[in-house]
């Protein structure tokens, strides 16, 4: 079994505040992992550790086997490994076409052929019939898919979508697990946070629960769905 992603005792202290507390899981290659947790549990924390943005106290990170603990986001994107944001920051001024082109650019080196990737992740998205549009005429829903259409334009093999469905509507939502699953198809392994259960609970082989930056649990959906500490965690102790 070829290991995607490797994630060993990963620890983040910011002054006296432990956000990832001795963390470990694995994520075989070819699947979808899900991460939950209550807010402030560390999960976007562990994001950045994983893709660069931050670099752990502790702990190691692990990428195809190789280790790659505090790179930075450029050179792990060389690698394989991107990421989306909960926050989505398209550049407004830019078209959808090029705000995806900017991301092609890291493996093609001519314009022409830059677009051309462009174009073919645009189309695998559905969303040809906006590539002209600027991107701050886009709604939520759009820009969201946008944001994955940026990161699927680096070529990744290992992908973090982070809350990618949060604030969509019902048929919007549905929408997006389909891309996903079509990603996964394509040979992308994912990790994705999400507080949208049902999308974790549909799409994921396993699932890792954080609470207070610890590994709380890790399992299948439905293992996770009945385990006492994770009800406990995200209703408090008198609900659960």
């Amino acid at each position: 079994m070829t290991l995607a992603l490797s994630i060993r005792d990963l620890r983040k202290d910011f002054g006296g505040v432990r956000a990832v507390d001795g963390v470990s899981f694995e994520v075989p290659e070819g699947t979808i992992l899900g991460l939950i947790g209550p807010n402030g549990a560390g999960k976007t924390t562990l994001f950045n550790l994983v893709s660069g943005y931050l670099r752990p106290t502790r702990g190691t990170v692990s990428v195809f086997g190789e280790e790659v603990t505090g790179l930075k986001p450029f050179a792990l994107a060389r690698r394989g490994l991107t990421r989306t944001f909960q926050v989505v920051r398209p550049f407004p001024r830019l078209t959808v076409l090029e705000n995806v082109m900017v991301g092609a650019l890291l493996h093609e080196r001519r314009v022409t052929a830059a677009e051309l990737e462009a174009r073919r992740v645009l189309a695998l998205l559905g969303m040809e019939q906006l590539m002209e549009l600027p991107a701050s005429a886009l709604t939520l829903a759009s820009r969201k898919r946008l944001e994955i259409a940026k990161a699927l334009a680096l070529r990744p093999r290992l992908l973090l979508l982070d809350e990618v469905v949060s604030g969509l509507t019902e048929s919007e939502v549905a929408a997006t697990i389909e891309i996903i699953r079509g990603v996964q198809k394509n040979g992308v392994t994912i990790v994705i946070v999400e507080h949208v259960l049902r999308v974790i609970m549909g799409l994921c082989g396993r699932v890792v629960v954080l609470d207070h930056g610890k590994k709380l649990a890790e399992g299948t959906p439905a293992e996770v769905a009945a385990d006492p500490q994770v009800v406990t965690a995200y209703l408090g102790a008198d609900d659960a």
